[in-house]
């Protein structure tokens, strides 16, 4: 029997530990299974998959000055409500944004390993 190298998420080498879904034995053969079909049948379109990597719709640069605009907003129109509601939410979803497009450039997840892993 032929042994490949799984691909875990299209693109990604390695799952991190809030990514992965444990799988049973027998889902893993299967899963192993498939992998390694997939592998043999088109193993260019198995490189070119594994390269794949998802684009972030907003950037962490626009990201960021969405966070400081809606910040500024906020300061500069504490008088009138609805525009510092309106900033605040400028603020929330840029922030949020910026968050996510961190978390696919991998940043925090080196962190969190070294947190679970025991050490000796």
């Amino acid at each position: 029997m032929v042994s490949a190298k799984p691909v875990y998420c299209l693109g990604k080498a390695k799952p991190t530990k809030s990514e992965s879904m444990p799988l049973d034995d027998k889902e893993q053969r299967i899963l192993e299974e498939i992998e390694r079909q997939f592998y043999e049948e088109d193993p260019q379109l198995a490189r070119a998959v594994q390269k794949i990597e998802r684009p972030s719709r907003i950037g962490p640069k626009l990201s960021l000055l969405g966070v400081v605009l809606g910040l500024v907003i906020v300061i500069a129109y504490v008088s009138n409500l609805w525009v510092a509601v309106g900033g605040f939410a400028v603020l929330v979803a840029s922030a949020t944004s910026l968050v996510n497009s961190l978390r696919l450039k991998g940043w925090g997840t080196e962190a969190k390993e070294n947190q679970e892993s025991p050490s000796e």
